[in-house]
């Protein structure tokens, strides 16, 4: 039995290649493939664990192991029967180099595409603010994300972006999101009875989180008005339009039940004394001239 695995069948490279030179280049290639289910099943698993449920991101994440393994197991595979991969490296990262300048916005969206999924800093589901827009998390892909606007759009983003730039994520540890109304009210006001009724509508608004209470702040002396900062905290900024807009209308009426008046611009114009002479001769009534 010995000798039938002795037996010499080519050479490669300059190395023989005999028949245990070929079984052991089929076990390892075999071992490759089960430990590559192996770690995708134990990924799949540590994704679980951390309470990741997009079936896109587990697929990219389980593609990447697989050829990862694979690339390692056929290198040993291949060295074992004495092909010099040394060669083929230095021919392939050029390759690489190459292909990454060619490449490279889309070399950069795969590189951020792992970091987003490795990090989990945002994920499906998630309400961020990017590029001064609101939108909604639907899908992670390898390249890019898709989310969808407060316009029901459908938004492509570069994995890029969410990486590079600042980035606002409304959901990363909770939900809660404070909604700010600005009110001015005219400066004859009573400002303990406006400071009284703005508390009152902002206790009782319903949708509100009980467990931050409302902050009523005076902001400034304007112009025109003095200003208060009414802020309600809510769970869900997805609807932090509509709840500003519902905010916006119970001061209104808050404040008008109260007879407050809200104010508005005024301008106050003086005019010097000559302009006012000047303007009476104006107004005067011309005499006829004399007839010559």
């Amino acid at each position: 039995m010995d000798n039938y695995f002795d037996i010499r069948l080519f050479d490669l490279g300059g190395t023989p290649i005999t028949v245990a030179t070929l079984v052991t280049f089929a076990i390892i290639i075999v071992s490759t493939l089960v430990i590559s289910r192996i770690l995708e099943a134990a990924t799949v698993r540590a994704f679980k664990i951390r309470n990741v449920t997009d079936e896109g991101a587990i697929g990219v994440a389980q593609r990447l192991v697989h050829y990862l393994v694979l690339v390692i197991g056929a290198a040993i595979a291949f060295q074992t029967i004495g092909i010099n991969l040394n060669a083929l490296f230095a021919a392939g990262a050029l390759f690489a180099v190459a292909l990454g300048f060619a490449m490279q916005n889309i070399t950069q969206n795969f590189v951020s595409g792992v970091i987003l999924l490795i990090e989990r800093s945002i994920k499906p589901g998630d309400i961020l603010k990017v590029e001064g827009r609101l939108v909604r998390v639907i899908r992670m892909g390898i390249r890019s994300t898709v989310s969808r606007s407060l316009d029901d759009e459908e938004i492509i983003i570069p994995n890029s972006m969410l990486v590079q730039n600042s980035v606002t994520n409304y959901t990363f540890k909770d939900r809660l999101y404070r909604l700010r109304a600005l009110v001015g009210v005219v400066y004859w006001s009573d400002m303990a009875l406006v400071r009284e009724t703005l508390e009152k509508v902002a206790g009782e608004i319903s949708w509100r989180v009980k467990s931050h209470e409302p902050r009523i702040l005076l902001r400034q002396f304007g112009s025109s008005s003095v200003d208060f900062d009414v802020s309600v905290w809510i769970d869900d900024p997805w609807r932090a339009q509509q709840r500003l807009s519902e905010l916006y209308e119970a001061i209104w009426w808050a404040l008008k039940e109260a007879e407050i008046t809200i104010a508005f611009p005024q301008v106050d114009v003086h005019l010097d004394s000559p302009v006012m002479r000047s303007l009476a001769d104006l107004a005067l009534p011309r005499k006829p001239d004399a007839l010559s």
